[in-house]
């Protein structure tokens, strides 16, 4: 039985976020994988394009979300569904820290609006 401690997740950062990865292939997952969000105030993520659907669910604070043009403010307990090929944007238009739980199929990718791709450590 996998189990991953907290003192064994792996951090990456990018785009000023911070990523906390729990469940990955390297950590026993077969299909999903799943970390910890970490957006910082006065963050704006740039926007991009994912491969997979994610499952998107705030813990802590108020982000706005933009979601293929639609812009939604989010709070603690919401959670938004993004479809493969939709266009996200995230912001956290407030004074203190986000924090989201994201899962996802292991594979995900993203790309950016100048057509960089992005393969996530956290989710491949």
């Amino acid at each position: 039985m996998p189990v991953v401690r907290s003192s064994e997740a792996v951090i990456h950062e990018i785009h000023g976020a911070r990523f906390v990865s729990y469940a990955t292939p390297g950590t026993g997952s077969k299909e999903l994988c799943a970390w910890r969000g970490e957006i910082p105030a006065g963050l704006k993520a740039p926007a991009h394009t994912v491969s997979r659907e994610e499952i998107f669910h705030l813990l802590d604070g108020e982000l706005l979300i933009t979601l293929d043009g639609r812009t939604e403010r989010i709070a603690a307990g919401d959670t938004v569904i993004i479809n493969p090929g939709a266009t996200l944007t995230v912001e956290n238009p407030t004074g203190r820290t986000a924090v989201s739980w994201v899962t996802t199929s292991i594979g995900l990718e993203a790309r950016l609006a100048d057509g960089t791709r992005i393969v996530p450590p956290w989710a491949n």
